[in-house]
């Protein structure tokens, strides 16, 4: 048996759906826990980690391939804090729209039809810290079953519209994978 970890992000950007049961072939950055995976999870369910997958930076030779036999969903608990952005940190201090242009700072979704609904970003960033000691393992049937499930409401303005008090929230950071590997 091999457990993998699969960073949330990348499979929100392009991971393939799959279940337990399904074949799997993963591409392996390393074998060794990355510090943040490792500071997350703790020093006792790390060590149960065998392989860190990856899918975007290049083509990885050491792989992970067979079947999924369990899958669990890790979170923990983050810290939201909203405050002004600063100078040349996206849109100008004094307003609540993008510099004219600045197409980069669009907030959107594409749609099938090639449409894009996009919003300005508002004057303030989003700081999110995670909380030490609250990783909470769940076990899911797959990762990414449903093609919406990943995807967050496009932000309401009147949501950006002031700095708000402090927010703790539980928050999805990916995947451990038990494979059993093919012989």
């Amino acid at each position: 048996m091999t457990r993998v970890w699969l960073t949330e992000w990348e499979w929100a950007c392009c991971g393939d759906p799959f279940a337990v049961g399904d074949e799997v072939d993963f591409g392996i950055d390393t074998r060794t826990p990355h510090a943040a995976v490792a500071d997350m999870l703790g020093m006792e369910l790390v060590a149960t980690v065998d392989a860190m997958e990856s899918h975007h930076e290049e083509e990885f030779t050491d792989r992970v391939r067979g079947r999924a036999v369990a899958v669990h969903a890790v979170t923990q608990d983050v810290v939201e804090r909203r405050s002004l952005r600063r100078p040349g940190h996206g849109a100008p201090p004094a307003s609540i729209k993008a510099s004219d242009g600045d197409e980069g700072a669009m907030v959107g979704r594409y749609f099938d039809n090639g449409a894009f609904l996009a919003t300005s970003p508002s004057r303030y960033m989003i700081e999110v810290e995670p909380v030490p000691n609250t990783a909470m393992l769940t076990p899911a049937q797959g990762v990414r079953l449903r093609i919406d499930e990943g995807d967050e409401p496009l932000p309401d303005v009147g949501e950006f519209a002031g700095p708000r008090p402090e927010k703790r929230r539980r928050s999805l950071e990916g995947w451990l994978v038990d494979v059993q590997e093919h012989a």
